[in-house]
């Protein structure tokens, strides 16, 4: 049997018909097996999202620490542009240490939350 929609023609069966309580039942299914899937994978993106965040502003953030300790030893001691670049090397370092250490320990986290 063949019915017309408007998408064109479509085949149907007649003997694949269910009652309308068994296919209400079985949306229900469909739409609760999609909402908990959709909930738990909601979660940890945005336990994900946040801690990648946290991990750029601490990186970013100890930069300009570096740089800002750099520039004012450098206008006490009169040694521009040295003490700058040399506290904006140590604060890449620290915040790239952090970064690694953050990671870790998400990584330690996510599989902890696996087993």
């Amino acid at each position: 049997m063949c019915i017309l929609t408007g998408a064109g023609w479509v085949l149907a069966d007649s003997n694949d018909q269910h009652s309308g309580d068994d296919l209400d039942r079985r949306i229900a299914e469909a739409e609760e097996r999609q909402r908990s899937a959709y909930q738990s994978h909601t979660a940890a993106e945005g336990r994900a999202e946040t801690r990648g965040w946290a991990v750029g502003i601490e990186f970013v953030g100890s930069v300009i620490v570096g740089a800002l300790i750099g520039l004012l030893l450098d206008k006490w001691l009169e040694t521009a542009p040295w003490l700058m670049i040399v506290f904006i090397g140590l604060g890449f370092a620290a915040g790239l240490r952090r970064a690694i250490t953050t990671s870790n320990q998400f990584d330690t986290d996510f599989t902890n939350d696996k087993q």
